[in-house]
């Protein structure tokens, strides 16, 4: 989809701003509020905005222990890939898995409420389920930055 100046604007603005309302969205964006809303609505239906979501602390709501977990499969065939997939996507504890290049599979981003809960799912889940090889896991001791929002580069000027 092509955009222009404007829809970068808007985009930058919601990952910012997610419940401003389309009034203020468009005053911000130097449009009227139907042009403001119909461009919305086409980032929508054309996927560029793909959903929105509160952002929630983790240890607000007893997930105080975030570990990243690089994961390398016994097996690479489809029905063994299609399997891992599956089930980490039926995984309360993984908020994100990444398919990797190099000398693991998959990376998972794991919140859990301690060690223990750690460790369970580490023992019932990933390693007995899911025709995991190895694992290397490491804890979050800090969060240095979290941001839902992605760097917009502006459109071509050309």
């Amino acid at each position: 989809m092509a955009m222009d100046r404007t829809d970068h604007c808007i985009l930058a603005m919601l990952q910012r701003h997610g419940r401003i309302t389309n009034a203020e969205l468009a005053e911000r964006v130097s449009l009227s509020p139907s042009a403001c809303l119909r461009r919305v609505q086409r980032l929508e239906a054309s996927g560029v905005i793909a959903g929105y979501a509160a952002q929630v602390d983790p240890a607000a709501i007893g997930l105080g222990l975030q570990a990243f977990v690089r994961v390398q499969l016994k097996q690479h065939d489809a029905a063994t890939v299609e399997r891992f997939v599956e089930l980490t996507n039926g995984w309360d504890e993984v908020a994100a898995c990444h398919a990797l290049t190099g000398d693991m599979d998959y990376l998972l981003h794991v919140y859990v409420s301690d060690l223990e809960h750690f460790s369970r799912f580490l023992l019932d889940q990933l390693l007995r389920t899911a025709g995991v090889a190895d694992v290397n896991s490491s804890f979050v001791l800090r969060t240095v930055k979290r941001s839902p929002s992605m760097s917009l580069a502006p459109p071509d000027a050309a």
